[in-house]
């Protein structure tokens, strides 16, 4: 059976280099994860420079979202690996990316088992990522078990070194924490299937 994977790209700009980053992370991933016995579905991706517009300004569960948003939302929730690549903006994730996740529930990405990245500038913002989008996707609900990747500028022209430094480091725990989750990823994605769905967060 494979993982349900959904990748999530949080520039508002359409053909970013984060996009670069995000598809060559979840091509790595999934080759990477398969000799520790995973195999990972073909992800669902959802690129929010295509949803920037009609996404609400301010998440309320009194107005209903456009059914793209909704569709979009769906896939985030689906149990499985969640890959979520925002740039860098003022020293923490994207505006965007926050107005969308900021329309899940509580505990909206329980049963996902997810991974950050963030590429930036400047060095100093290599950090950004664990210190801002990994403690955001904890309280949604989350488990974030392996550090967040990060890319900086000089790093765009050969993606190969840091994203595979990184895989090396982490693809063992993050590959025997998807197979642990295996069967409890098909037995949520029923019952989600199953649930009356639920107000966004806000108010």
């Amino acid at each position: 059976m494979s993982t349900p994977t959904t990748l999530v790209i949080g520039n508002p700009r359409q053909g970013s280099r984060t996009s670069t980053v995000a598809v060559a992370l979840a091509d790595a991933l999934r080759t990477a994860l398969a000799p520790e016995g995973v195999t990972l579905a073909e992800p669902d991706v959802v690129d929010l420079s295509e949803l920037g517009a009609i996404i609400p300004a301010r998440a309320s569960s009194s107005v209903a979202a456009p059914d793209a948003v909704e569709q979009a939302l769906k896939a985030v929730r689906q149990p499985g690996l969640l890959i979520v690549v925002s740039p860098t903006f003022k020293g923490a994730y994207s505006g965007l990316l926050k107005l969308f996740l900021d329309m899940l529930p509580i505990d909206g990405l329980s049963g996902t088992v997810a991974v950050a990245a963030m590429t930036a500038g400047w060095a100093r913002h290599r950090g950004a990522a664990d210190q801002f989008l990994c403690p955001l996707l904890t309280e949604l609900g989350a488990s974030v078990p392996v550090p967040a990747l990060s890319v900086i500028e000089e790093e765009f022209a050969d993606l190969n070194p840091v994203i595979g430094s990184w895989i090396t480091s982490h693809a063992p725990t993050l590959g025997a924490v998807l197979w642990r989750h295996r069967d409890g990823f098909e037995r949520l994605s029923v019952s989600m299937e199953n649930r009356s769905p639920i107000p966004t967060g806000g108010s």
